[in-house]
Formats: C-alpha cells, sequence, structure tokens
C-alpha cells in the first residue's frame, strides 16, 4: 500500500491538551472532569432525537447533580443560526461555566459556536471567516478567553475536537464560518453506551463520511512520516469498522470510528496539511453544496453519492494519486495500466457504499436534476476545496462531471 510515498521531514507540528474516555461506563469520569475544570455551572447542548428518545441526556444530568445549570435541546441539521443564538441566550441566562456537547457534528459544531458568541463582543457577521474576492480567507483573530467544553460523541466525527465550525443562516451565501482554537473540547468522551444510542443509519452515515474522506486521504505521494503512518492507520481501522456497523449492538465498530476521526484530525496537526487531488477537491465542493441546499441529505450520503462518477471524469488528471487509492482497495498494483486505477477504484468504492447502505449516485437521493446549476454555482466558491479558483476556469467541465452523478 503506497509503496512509493517519500517521506519530508520540513513541517510544522501542534499540540493540543485533550483528556479522552473511551470504553464502558467510562461517562462515570464526568464528574471528575468538571472538578478538573473549577466548574459548578455545567450547561448541555444536544439534538431533540438524543434527548427525548436516549435515556443518555437523563444519564449526563444525574452524573452531573447540582452542577447541571441548564440544557438547550434543538439544534438541528448543519447548525441553524435560530438554535445557536438560541443556545447562547440559555447558556448565559443559565450562567454557564462549561459547556456540555452531546451529539456528533452539528450539535459539536454549534457548540464551540456557542462558546465564541459568549465570549465575543462583535456582531456575528465580523467574527466569521471573510472571503474577499481574489485574495486568501481571512479568519478574525477571536482573542477573548471562551467556557471549557466536554464533547460526549454519539457517533464518530471529525468535529470533536476540531476548531472551525460552519453554521447556515437563510439569506447568507453560503455557510458561515467561525475558526478559533480555544474552542478545542478540554475533554472527549467515548462512552459505549452513548455510542449505542445513535440509530444504525445515523452510525453508517457518518461511517460513509469517515471512510470517504479515509480513502481520499491515501491519494498521496509524499508526506510526513506521522501523516503516512496515521493515514495507513486511519484506513485500516475504518475499512475493519465498516461491515459491523450494522450491527446495532457492536459499540466497538462505532468507537472505531471515534478512534479513526480523532487520528484523522491529528495528521494534520502532525503536519500532513490536506490532500488535494482533484476528485477530493470536486466532490467536497460539491457534497458541501448538496446537502446544504437539501435537507434530507446527510454529509456522508452526498459524498458517497458523487464519487464514482467523479473519479471516473477527473481521476485521470492525478494518476499517481489514483493509483495509491486504487493500491489501498486492493484493485490495482504496480505494473497494471495506470488509466485503469480511478476506474477500478470507483468500481470499488461502489460496491464498498453499498454494503453499508450509501447511494452511489444522486439519483437514489431523490435529488431533482434542476437543483444541478444551484450546486453548480455554490461549488465554484468553495474556497476550502478551491483556493486558487481554478473551479471557474473549468465551469463547463465541472457541469459535465455534475450531471454524471446522477
Amino acid at each position: 500500500m503506497n509503496e512509493t510515498v517519500t517521506h519530508t521531514h520540513d513541517f510544522r507540528l501542534v499540540s493540543y491538551p485533550v483528556r479522552v474516555y473511551s470504553g464502558k461506563d467510562a461517562l462515570e469520569n464526568l464528574p471528575s472532569e468538571l472538578g478538573r475544570n473549577r466548574a459548578k455551572r455545567a450547561f448541555i447542548i444536544c439534538g431533540r432525537s438524543v434527548s427525548r428518545n436516549t435515556p443518555l441526556v437523563a444519564r449526563v444530568r444525574d452524573l452531573l447533580g447540582e452542577n447541571f445549570a441548564g440544557m438547550y435541546d434543538e439544534i438541528g441539521k448543519d447548525t441553524p443560526y435560530e438554535n445557536v443564538i438560541a443556545a447562547r441566550d440559555k447558556a448565559r441566562e443559565a450562567g454557564a461555566d462549561l459547556l456540555i456537547a452531546i451529539g456528533a457534528g452539528s450539535v459539536i459544531q454549534g457548540t464551540r459556536i456557542v462558546a465564541i458568541l459568549l465570549a465575543e463582543k462583535e456582531p456575528v457577521e465580523k467574527l466569521i471567516t471573510q472571503y474577499p474576492p481574489g485574495m486568501p480567507a481571512i479568519s478574525p483573530r477571536l482573542m477573548a478567553p471562551k467556557l471549557p467544553i466536554i464533547n460526549i460523541l454519539t457517533a464518530g466525527s471529525s468535529a470533536q475536537n476540531r476548531a472551525g465550525s460552519p453554521m447556515k443562516k437563510q439569506g447568507h451565501a453560503g455557510r458561515m464560518e467561525f475558526f478559533d482554537p480555544k474552542t478545542r473540547p478540554v475533554a472527549l468522551f467515548w462512552d459505549q453506551d452513548a455510542l449505542l444510542t445513535a440509530p444504525v443509519s445515523m452510525v453508517c452515515a457518518s461511517g460513509g463520511a469517515i471512510y470517504w474522506r479515509a480513502i481520499m486521504n491515501m491519494g498521496y505521494t509524499h508526506a510526513t512520516p506521522l501523516a503516512d503512518l496515521a493515514r495507513r492507520q486511519v484506513f485500516e481501522i475504518v475499512s475493519g469498522a465498516l461491515p459491523r456497523l450494522k450491527d446495532p449492538r457492536d459499540a466497538a465498530a462505532r468507537t472505531d470510528l471515534c478512534i479513526a476521526t480523532f487520528l484523522q484530525n491529528r495528521e494534520v496537526d502532525d503536519g500532513g496539511g490536506s490532500v488535494r487531488h482533484w476528485v477530493s477537491r470536486v466532490v467536497y465542493a460539491f457534497a458541501a453544496s448538496l446537502f446544504n441546499l437539501h435537507e434530507h441529505v446527510s454529509q456522508g450520503a452526498a459524498h458517497c453519492a458523487m464519487t464514482p462518477a467523479v473519479m471516473r471524469r477527473l481521476g485521470s488528471r492525478d494518476p499517481a494519486e489514483m493509483c495509491a487509492i486504487a493500491s489501498a482497495l486492493g484493485v490495482w498494483k504496480k505494473g497494471d495500466p495506470v488509466a485503469e486505477a480511478p476506474f477500478r477504484a470507483a468500481d470499488e468504492l461502489e460496491k464498498v457504499f453499498a454494503s453499508i447502505g450509501m447511494p452511489v449516485n444522486l439519483s437514489q437521493l431523490d435529488v431533482p436534476r434542476a437543483s444541478a446549476e444551484n450546486i453548480l454555482n455554490a461549488s465554484l466558491k468553495n474556497f476550502n476545496a478551491d483556493p486558487k479558483q481554478e473551479f471557474v476556469k473549468e465551469k463547463e467541465l465541472l457541469r459535465e462531471v455534475l450531471d454524471a452523478t446522477w
């Protein structure tokens, strides 16, 4: 696997303090975490399903005892602005001195934004990342101290220990993006029973998103030694977990997703940087546009549905990277025709995605073709996927590629 990778020893490594509690009864350590952070007024932020359909929130409240200050349980998909503002107001009214996120991506991201809005005095529009035309993105320095955050995961999520958070607001073009390293969590909980509260459909969607990033990250030809090791390990862990995600009692598979996303994030901190080949960039941009335009589409489903077609159409632009991905999938070896690598990889990924109930095209997601132009136009403005603004020059090609995803 990736036998031709060359290592570089020129890198910058950043390490952030966090305590991770994993396994059976891991949540029993929650009171000691409050004590370690000298917190007396813990405020819970979650979604309706977790608070009303599972015993998890009641368990956390019992563990908090008199240190429970209040709760907001209305955070919706993709972190809506109205929900975040309401959570901020309730946390402020409760006199919160620590925030506890219970859930996965949207809840964890929303909790970080709540911490920012509680601390910073400027209007929201001045706190978000700015994208001046033709210039690099500018993230404001948010200097005010932030409340400590504890994340209790119900599903593996790359959001679990990052510093960036997107939020959607009606009428605002694109997502509002915040970045503040001071909102990284002081503790993570991968509690077995907490992870078993998530429905299989949600876990498979998370697994699809994590696997997608893991296999895209195998498309590299040089890396730092630490990033190289992390990428291989993540791919091995997720590949082993994926077939077991449909078992609602397999807590170990769900924990493996938490471990994998933690290592994916560490890879960036360890100087790995992003793997940016055309397939990963275009799928990322298309998918971000898709799941923000259509409420019923998850991030994982969007990535899975678009990857095979994009890989077949654009994989030839990065032949070495596609050979590395196909090699990781076990469908290509040195000496095989290079031109076949993206097609073999796409065929194999369709099988993998279908095995966990993920879609392999947009028709399976009931996305109308009338959405294509809106998806394309939003994708052309995705700075994270296209920092050099190359997509605009390829608009007609990208339109054809997007049409093929149906």
